[in-house]
């Protein structure tokens, strides 16, 4: 079993990460805010879980042991998947995320896609007496503290973007989140190829 991987980024997407550890490839899949603690580092230290199917081998990655642990908890819920818990886990941070459970705050849950009433309320009763309790977002890394700043020109290409999947069936919030972290790292990037970014990460 591969607890973690050290290696070079080779390649950082949203959705995924290709780590070069001795020569070999691994295609990780990662988060929105496993992304974000990423951005600007040459390599990186990623937690992995393995999903060994008998038609694949799915690798998840994450920045840090607690959003790994939280994803265990996700996935041991009914009816929620490994992609699943990504998204949950794409859509608010890690430290929103235990609070919205801990508060059973149906609302926030339902906002993200792919999660309907009925597995918001499985999700708060499965993972009540489970998860940490955080003051405020005490998971957020240094690199996520860091607001970034954002051109009237960008701050346009993400307006009409996040429009035009929002008119696809994507939920708002989430998706204004993924639009804004493939501008950070993409500041040049054109309107139409920002939403084929955003459509691979969200």
């Amino acid at each position: 079993m591969i607890d973690y991987l050290n290696g070079r980024i080779a390649e950082l997407l949203p959705a995924k990460v290709i780590l070069d550890v001795n020569g070999v490839g691994y295609d990780i899949n990662i988060s929105l805010y496993t992304y974000t603690a990423l951005q600007g580092k040459e390599e990186a230290k990623v937690y992995i879980y393995e999903n060994i199917r008998e038609d694949a081998w799915v690798l998840f990655g994450f920045a840090s042991q607690d959003e790994r642990n939280l994803f265990l908890d996700l996935t041991s819920v009914s009816g929620i998947g490994g992609n699943t818990a990504r998204t949950i886990l794409s859509s608010i941070s890690p430290a929103e995320l235990c609070q919205a459970i801990s508060q059973g705050n149906e609302h926030l849950l339902c906002n993200i896609k792919g999660i309907g009433k009925r597995s918001a309320q499985r999700i708060i009763v499965e993972l009540k007496d489970k998860i940490p309790v955080f003051e405020g977002d005490a998971m957020l890394s240094p690199e996520m503290e860091t607001a970034s700043k954002i051109t009237p020109e960008a701050e346009e290409k993400i307006k009409e973007a996040v429009q035009a999947l929002t008119m696809l069936g994507f939920a708002p919030a989430p998706t204004k989140k993924a639009v804004k972290a493939i501008m950070d790292s993409h500041p040049d990037v054109s309107t139409e190829e920002l939403i084929k970014l955003a459509l691979k990460a969200i």
